[in-house]
């Protein structure tokens, strides 16, 4: 059986339709996904996220921790400071991608995907076993919300106007804690915004009181087309353990920075010849879309596959991720749908930077 998140009832009452994904009913849209996307592009959304899972990582060896199993180096870290990277196996394939949080100098917070958090946890256990003073928490007591857009930062958060202030002053990949609530300013859309966690008790208040506000309710659909545009990659479609980061456009979160660092996979990636790479696609011709799985052709004998694609309600187009091989630099390719082939402009990602075309 499905699990649902504790603002269940709430989308259900805003008239949500759901669909299953990685175990949860959860809401693909409210009235309209076209309606949704635009919102966060023009104004602002709110997603529950918390299917998604926080683990807390506490104590004196937590540093030392993080640097052994992520692939970015936690040690650029300060507090109140966040850092995006990859998890990786002794492979360098990836087994999840996530954000850890810096709250103090023993305390740090990951965010994992609801897909993996059976794996990850366990990845977690196992690893800390090799440091004395690691403890491994997970937050299953905290709802996850994301409030996403240009106008997202000036929406009321049931906080003083001092507290007001500070969060409209954070910096990009910057976080605050105010007694149960935590706020940080990142996201999975390509907009400003926040991600906000918070006690299952007090979710309902916070998303009654946003969207009393007009901020939208926004499911999946929006979040998909919003990520896909924003050149931001999706665990299970674009990349897994079977991908490294060096041919899944995300070398730039591998930190090789010190040397003596030795992380999970640092081997196998100093070693590795990256035979692929992941490109945007851009499909000139409209009233079609691109989809997962449909092939590329680059010539009468090489072959690339998309790995995730849509409709982009911003550009009017149908856009694409797919990966290729790493030595084709032509500016064009075709994509093989049903008996037709279509002429596709190879985009280098992302398509859309806050909220505007991001290509020439």
């Amino acid at each position: 059986m499905s699990q649902r998140t504790v603002l269940y009832s709430e989308h259900q009452s805003a008239g949500a339709k759901f669909v299953p994904f990685s175990g949860w009913d959860m809401p693909l849209y409210y009235q309209s996904q076209l309606h949704e996307h635009h919102a966060v592009r023009q104004a602002a959304g709110l997603f529950d996220v918390s299917h998604m899972l926080a683990v807390d990582l506490l104590g004196k060896e937590t540093l030392a921790f993080l640097s052994r199993i992520l692939a970015n180096n936690p040690q650029k870290l300060t507090p109140g400071k966040a850092l995006y990277s990859c998890l990786l196996n002794e492979q360098g394939g990836i087994i999840d991608d996530l954000i850890v949080y810096q709250l103090d100098e023993q305390r740090y917070r990951v965010v994992v995907n609801a897909g993996n958090r059976e794996i990850d946890v366990p990845w977690f256990y196992q690893h800390a076993q090799a440091f004395n003073e690691v403890e491994v928490m997970p937050r299953e007591d905290l709802a996850i919300l994301a409030l996403q857009g240009p106008t997202a930062r000036t929406q009321r958060l049931r906080l003083s106007e001092h507290q007001q202030a500070q969060v409209l002053a954070l910096k990009p990949f910057h976080c605050l804690e105010y007694d149960d609530l935590f706020i940080a300013r990142t996201g999975y859309t390509g907009e400003d915004g926040v991600e906000m966690m918070l006690p299952l008790a007090q979710a309902g208040a916070m998303w009654k009181s946003l969207l009393a506000q007009g901020v939208t309710p926004c499911g999946l659909g929006a979040r998909d087309t919003l990520r896909l545009e924003a050149g931001f990659n999706l665990y299970g479609t674009d990349m897994d353990t079977t991908t490294t980061p060096l041919e899944s456009n995300l070398a730039w979160t591998v930190a090789w920075a010190p040397s003596e660092r030795d992380f999970i996979g640092r081997q196998a990636l100093a070693q590795a010849v990256p035979q692929q790479k992941l490109v945007g696609l851009l499909l000139e011709e409209k009233g079609r879309i691109l989809r997962g799985g449909q092939k590329v052709r680059l010539s009468e004998t090489t072959y690339g596959t998309i790995t995730s694609g849509s409709y982009s309600p911003t550009l009017e187009r149908s856009v694409a991720f797919a990966r290729i091989p790493m030595d084709y630099h032509d500016p064009y390719c075709e994509v093989l749908m049903r008996n037709k082939t279509l002429r596709t402009r190879i985009i280098q990602l992302p398509f859309i930077r806050k909220g505007k075309k991001a290509f020439s």
